[in-house]
């Protein structure tokens, strides 16, 4: 196999533009030729404690950058599989939504609407955040785009309905997403200790239809046990919060929650998400640079979309060769 880095330039991480991947630009919605679009949404004004998380999509594109090695994809031992094949999965960086500060309504607009062009292009919106409550407008954004099922990495449950007149914030999205008719149901998992969320916000989503899991339930489940409890066939969007992995890999967000994910143990989850149904969009979210000098909480999130976008994609392959 020939590979990028054999010829012209070497293109180490450190050098260049800062894409995500350093894959092409794409900031014309318009013409998106690809599999997969990453959008920034650098917001973090839903925020109610430590802000930062609108740095949160350069940290994740500075991160990605160590992964971007002219290889011909990247190869795994463990499974035998070349994931991402450039010739095969085509990644394109969408840039940002505009951001207008102060102003949630324009800001979650912008949002939309950049999210309803990457899926009226037909590719894969994975969005980089921003605070969770960037999720809000990348589900209205599926309207005429569904069913779709939400599965949910985070600490905290989001369910709030209404605090003090705030509805879009980011204790807010898993309640809008509910409300939403085109949202089918949701898996909450890694849910976890003081939550953002009152007894009567649990209450309501579990009669809304939410199945909702801790790390330690999780964790007795197993990976497969975890699947056993999200609808198989379904077309599933998977918003990630970084809260949900452990602060111990991932310091650099704004309300860490102990007792969380270690790496493998989401991976395993969303490798086999990928063979229950089909996967039509990501969020990663709540990454905050300003709180993790080491860096690692952004290499944690660009590893995960990474590995999580190669998983997606040769499951489809598989799929459509056992056809």
């Amino acid at each position: 196999m020939s590979h990028g880095y054999e010829s012209g330039r070497l293109d180490l991480p450190f050098v260049g533009h800062c894409t995500f991947g350093k894959r092409p630009i794409a900031t014309d919605w318009d013409k998106i030729d690809a599999d997969v679009a990453v959008l920034g949404i650098p917001y973090d004004m839903g925020t109610q404690y430590r802000s930062g998380a609108r740095f949160g999509p350069r940290a994740i594109r500075e991160a990605s950058t160590l992964f971007s090695f002219g290889h011909g994809g990247a190869y795994d031992h463990e499974d035998d599989v070349t994931y991402l094949p450039l010739d095969k999965v085509r990644i394109v960086d969408a840039g940002d939504a505009d951001i207008v500060h102060t102003d949630t309504a324009k800001s979650h607009a912008n949002a939309e609407r950049a999210v309803r062009k990457i899926l009226d292009r037909g590719a894969m919106p994975v969005v980089l955040g921003g605070d969770h409550a960037v999720n809000i407008p990348c589900i209205r954004a599926f309207s005429g785009h569904g069913p779709i099922h939400i599965v949910q990495i985070d600490a905290h449950l989001d369910f709030v309905d209404v605090r003090h007149g705030v509805r879009e914030g980011h204790g807010n999205p898993m309640r809008r997403a509910a409300e939403q008719s085109h949202v089918s149901g949701l898996t909450q998992i890694g849910i976890r200790n003081v939550s953002s969320t009152a007894r009567e916000g649990y209450e309501d989503a579990r009669a809304r239809g939410s199945t909702i899991l801790s790390v330690r339930q999780a964790r007795r489940l197993g990976a497969q046990g975890v699947l056993e409890k999200i609808p198989q066939g379904a077309r599933y969007y998977v918003t990630i919060d970084i809260d949900g992995f452990d602060p111990s890999i991932a310091p650099g967000t704004g309300t860490p929650s102990h007792g969380g994910f270690l790496y493998y143990e989401v991976m395993e989850i969303l490798q086999g998400l990928v063979k229950r149904g089909t996967v039509v969009g990501v969020d990663l979210v709540e990454v905050a640079p300003a709180y993790d000098p080491s860096g690692i909480t952004g290499f944690l999130g660009a590893q995960v979309l990474l590995n999580f976008i190669g998983y997606i994609f040769e499951a489809r392959r598989s799929k459509d060769q056992a056809r």
